[in-house]
């Protein structure tokens, strides 16, 4: 396939589950052809907004805000100001489109794709849309009559679309991630400081943390670590805990507990761990198939039409996963852990499942993607 200079608009954000697919896209079209113009359109005030530019590409926010679905006086205020928030989206999306005069718009799911990719759509501008998860976000749903193409990560998603439009790409994850062998293990145990011969259980909350998780960990740690002698936790609280697991740890002399606000090494980190515990978030998943890890699902339930329980599930389906509702996390999370980390035969099985549901091409596949449909 001849790769030519494009001019590409991605839009979307809110999340890092849409916002580091939207840069993998990018890097591979920058690779394919290093001419190629990108403009990002993101949500004023989101975590795009900052970690766009610093990945070195150009973007520009739309004052749009999202639907909250929870009862609440600060919500009904939030949400009465959605249709205006949305006009005022349009008219800068179309705004932005004829100045930049894309080839194609490409949205990655979040809210600040909707209007960018109704006014392309409506102007007769090439449209794909990426699906990440198992069950389709609203904003995905309301566009697909719009696009031509849709990229997606899980079997069965013609029942969110038109099955002619879907094409199975899988979910783009950052370089750094893939299968790693016995070099980077150990390379993983002495850049965090972890024994060799103990079993390591990587327990990832996200950039701000997941206080269930947490309540766990520290539920464990009071209850005197049971079954924990020979485990060591490579453990991400999060930022916005990070103060009061600093003040829980305080006096507690814990040598097995590696903790911190952010694992800035997650290569090494996964080619350490013996076992994941984690939130089910698309990227999340993806990269731990992508590694062959076992894992231990905890589905946040604060996520629009439960989509992290339907994306655990798909490998829960096939035993190349746990899952914990995140109600019963606190009493039952560590018990199922220690004992399948313990389980090397069960863990074998599991990281065996695991591997064929990577996809480590999916950015590549969706670039292409992008060419077939601007050439079509």
């Amino acid at each position: 396939m001849k790769y030519r200079k494009l001019r590409v608009i991605i839009s979307g954000g809110g999340t890092g589950g849409h916002i580091f697919p939207a840069l993998s896209i990018a890097d591979r079209l920058r690779e394919v052809n290093p001419e190629t113009e990108i403009l990002f359109v993101g949500a004023e005030g989101r975590m795009e907004m900052e970690k766009v530019p610093a990945a070195g590409y150009r973007i520009e926010g739309l004052p749009i805000l999202g639907l909250q679905r929870k009862p609440s006086i600060a919500n009904l205020k939030n949400d009465i100001k959605v249709p205006f928030k949305f006009q005022k989206s349009l008219h800068k999306a179309g705004r932005l489109i004829k100045q930049f005069k894309p080839d194609i718009a490409v949205g990655v799911g979040g809210y600040a794709s909707a209007p960018l990719l109704w006014k392309a759509s409506s102007r007769h501008i090439p449209c794909l849309i990426q699906e990440q998860n198992g069950f389709a976000g609203l904003t995905n749903k309301l566009l697909a009559k719009r696009v031509g193409k849709i990229c997606v990560a899980y079997e069965g998603m013609e029942r969110f679309f038109p099955a002619d439009k879907l094409c199975f790409t899988g979910n783009p994850i950052r370089k750094e991630i893939h299968p790693y062998g016995e070099e980077e293990r150990k390379a993983g145990l002495d850049f965090y400081y972890l024994s060799e011969g103990k079993k390591h259980i990587l327990i990832v909350g996200g950039s701000l943390g997941s206080r269930t998780l947490n309540n766990a960990v520290k539920a464990w740690i009071e209850d005197g670590m049971p079954g924990g002698t020979d485990v060591e936790l490579l453990w991400q609280c999060g930022k916005y805990y990070k103060k009061s697991i600093d003040t829980f740890m305080q006096g507690r002399n814990l040598p097995n507990v590696h903790y911190s606000d952010f694992i800035s090494r997650m290569d090494y980190a996964y080619a350490a761990a013996d076992l994941v515990i984690s939130r089910s978030g698309a990227s999340s998943i993806s990269e731990i198939c992508a590694v062959g890890k076992a894992a231990v699902f905890v589905p946040s339930p604060n996520v629009a039409e439960d989509h992290q329980t339907h994306n655990a599930m798909a490998l829960v389906e096939r035993d190349a996963a746990v899952l914990v509702p995140d109600s019963e996390a606190v009493r039952r999370l560590f018990p199922e852990a220690l004992a399948l980390v313990h389980d090397t035969a069960r863990i074998a099985t599991m990281e065996k499942n695991t591997a064929p549901l990577s996809r480590l091409d999916a950015a590549a596949s969706i670039v292409d993607e992008i060419y077939k449909l601007i050439n079509s």
